[in-house]
């Protein structure tokens, strides 16, 4: 099917930018792709596009993870496009929402494919465009990094994960769900195990036998704890450089249950001991900086369970940090 569409589907809404202030806000910024005239969009002064990719049925807890998508488009209007902290002005990027992969209500495989498919068709119709994706859960990872390497075959991508969990669970057992995703890439040959750097594990969520694998096949992981004795910043920056050593393309996922549960309320698997949200808007600005992280996915919320949309908004700012980074790249 052609691209974008009918391949995706339009958002279900969009937000006006007729006004257009001297000073937006992020939803007055990011710019809605028109259906009705999408195959004549000019890519070419394109800077980010923002694929949503509302599939949770794949989860292994229940959630909602689906409803993400449009949750965080809602959520622009609490946004300026000016960053204090690193005082960065966003509005000066070109940035497209392109609307969401389209879903099978039943057949998870055909909505893997689907997603497979969009991912593909972003890097063969706009390769120069760096694709944010706005997941879903954490099974849409594999989907992702395997349409890259239909469209970029001779690259060797690399995977920063910041998670609490391995993501190594046995497909046998499992299935291509939002637990498997590294475990999938990896046995499918789409990534090697030395090639994923995983930060953020901690506490007593990670069954032994995954660690084990882990070893077995050479992934790279710092614990919370290690990362915070370092800085976890700090961490992602060496991640990064180890990485950048070995690949041609640092794919950067982030699973919001990586944040405390105090910071993260709407993540089905949330839990104690996690990051602070200034630890992972650091980390993430830090994967923003280097030139190699050419695609990110945000996996993971539920905005059902949220309480007073703080981890809509986490994830937001978490988006907005990476672009932070991205902008202040050298040219």
């Amino acid at each position: 099917m052609s691209y974008p569409y009918p391949l995706l589907k339009p958002p279900s809404f969009a937000w006006d930018r007729s006004a257009a202030p001297a000073e937006p806000k992020v939803n007055e910024w990011i710019q809605t792709l028109d259906a009705a005239r999408a195959g004549e969009f000019d890519w070419s002064n394109v800077d980010v596009a923002l694929l949503g990719v509302p599939l949770s049925r794949s989860s292994i807890s229940a959630s909602a993870a689906s409803e993400n998508p449009d949750a965080m488009r809602r959520a622009w209007k609490y946004f300026t496009t000016y960053n204090l902290d690193h005082d960065v002005e966003l509005s000066e990027l070109h940035v497209v929402d392109v609307g969401d992969v389209r879903q099978h209500v039943t057949d998870i495989a055909k909505c893997h494919s689907h997603i497979r498919e969009a991912m593909h068709a972003m890097r063969t119709h706009h390769p120069h465009v760096l694709p944010i994706m706005m997941g879903g859960d954490h099974s849409i990872t594999a989907m992702l990094i395997k349409g890259y390497k239909d469209a970029h075959p001779k690259e060797r991508v690399g995977i920063l994960q910041l998670d609490t969990h391995f993501d190594l669970r046995d497909l046998a057992d499992n299935g291509p769900s939002n637990g498997t995703p590294i475990r999938n890439l990896i046995e499918s040959g789409t990534v090697a195990g030395e090639d994923v750097h995983n930060i953020g594990l901690h506490g007593f969520f990670n069954a032994r036998s995954l660690k084990a694998y882990a070893d077995e096949v050479g992934v790279h992981y710092t614990t919370l704890r290690q990362a915070r004795a370092k800085g976890v910043a700090e961490t992602v920056r060496d991640a990064l450089v180890k990485l950048g050593e070995r690949v041609d393309t640092i794919y950067l996922t982030v699973d919001m249950d990586v944040l405390d549960i105090s910071y993260g309320p709407g993540v089905p698997a949330s839990t104690p001991g996690g990051m602070r949200s200034d630890e992972l808007f650091e980390a993430v600005h830090a994967a923003g900086l280097c030139k190699k992280v050419k695609a990110m996915d945000l996996v993971c919320l539920d905005p059902f369970k949220d309480r007073g949309e703080a981890t809509v908004k986490a994830a937001v700012h978490v988006m907005l940090s990476f672009l932070t980074g991205f902008k202040q790249r050298e040219q």
